[in-house]
């Protein structure tokens, strides 16, 4: 009896959610052009020419537009080579990365 094993299995309780989603916002300056940002929205986030120019118009009358919801990691790579390419040409364009609000 001493060498008796207990089958008793404990069941541990996982709680698997998506990771969480992140928001790149592009700000409107007055020096980036209007035709740099289109291209940036085309080149870096995928957008069609027609909704490129949609959200430059926004970004240019509203100060500032989303532009797309990654995760983390992508959210930040594509900040960033958007920021590497306007340095590169001049551009002081600014974009930043916030945690997207959950849909409670």
């Amino acid at each position: 009896m001493a060498n008796e094993q207990s089958q008793i299995r404990e069941r541990q309780r996982t709680d698997i959610r998506e990771p969480r989603k992140f928001k790149v916002i592009i700000y409107n300056d007055d020096f980036t052009t209007m035709e740099f940002v289109v291209m940036i929205l085309v080149q870096v986030f995928l957008k069609s020419e027609n909704e490129a120019q949609t959200l430059m118009l926004q970004v240019h009358h509203s100060d500032k537009a989303v532009v797309g919801i990654y995760s983390y990691d992508i959210a930040v790579s594509k900040a960033r080579k958007a920021t590497n390419m306007a340095r590169e040409q001049g551009y002081p364009l600014r974009l930043t990365v916030e945690p997207a609000e959950e849909a409670g």
